[in-house]
Order: C-alpha cells, then sequence, then structure tokens
C-alpha cells in the first residue's frame, strides 16, 4: 500500500507546489486527480470577508489519517495526498487540496471523490465566517451529507 501524505496546517500552502511535487512522485500512475477547495471570493452585501476553521487538535490529524487510511483500503492507489487549513482565511486562500494517484482513473477520481466528501461532512473542523453582518457559524448542508451518504 503506498504511503498517504497527510496534513494539517496553520499556515498557507501553495497547491501548485504540492500538486507538482505529489505528481513527481507518481511517475507511475496513470491518473492523478486533484481536489483544491478554497475560500469563495463573492460580491455584494452578503460577501465572505474571512473564514475560520477551528479544530480539535487530538481528533483532527488522527481522524484525517484514519480517512486516509480508509481510502487506500478501498481502492488501488498509488500515492494520496490530503493536505487541511485551520484558522482565519481570506477569499482565494487554498482551505484543502486532496490529490489521489492511481494506475487507473476511475480509482483516482473516486478516491478524491470519497476523501472529499467524508472531510466535507464528518470532519474534526468547526467552520464559521464573516461578513459584513460579523461572524456567523456553518453546518455542513443537506447536500453535504447525501453525498456522504453514496459511500
Amino acid at each position: 500500500m503506498a504511503v498517504a501524505d497527510v496534513r494539517l496546517l496553520g499556515e498557507g500552502f501553495s497547491p501548485a507546489e504540492e500538486l507538482a511535487t505529489f505528481t513527481s512522485a507518481h511517475p507511475e500512475a496513470g491518473g492523478i486527480v486533484s481536489f483544491l477547495g478554497q475560500v469563495r471570493a463573492e460580491g455584494g452585501p452578503g460577501a465572505v470577508e474571512a473564514l475560520e476553521l477551528k479544530h480539535y487538535g487530538a481528533m483532527t490529524l488522527p481522524g484525517m489519517e484514519a480517512l486516509a487510511a480508509t481510502t487506500q483500503a478501498r481502492w488501488v492507489l498509488d500515492g494520496l495526498l490530503i493536505v487541511h487549513r485551520y484558522g482565519v482565511m481570506h477569499p482565494g486562500d487554498p482551505i484543502v487540496l486532496v490529490a489521489a494517484a492511481a494506475r487507473h482513473r476511475r480509482d483516482a477520481f473516486a478516491a478524491a471523490d470519497f476523501a472529499m466528501d467524508h472531510l466535507k461532512s464528518q470532519s474534526w473542523f468547526w467552520k464559521r465566517e464573516k461578513t459584513a453582518r460579523g461572524w456567523r457559524w456553518i453546518e455542513p448542508r443537506p447536500d453535504d451529507h447525501r453525498d456522504l451518504a453514496r459511500w
């Protein structure tokens, strides 16, 4: 089984550099699929000025590592990358990067999708956003739970 690279970061990261490093480490892969989640840059009166992710340290990284192991057990992967931020972020800042490398594209697509659905709905993060009206907590949407139920 390939070793997963799972990281929880309190500072920013470069998605392009992360993906370039991951890709070069897996030349045997026939497909590499990635997902980048970033803070939305919206206009208007309800625009997000900042996003904050809080987490419980004793559970977050071990939970992410367990998710990686579950993902790797379900699909034949050459590599898996999960990088997730916490702290205060601003529009355009990357939040999460998931990449899966596999000999065959379907395994890579499914693994990345599975990992993201779990990070979005069953994660160890509490999310709030700041708009002109102040801070408000954000809960997973019903669509997030439906996505998770597919698995």
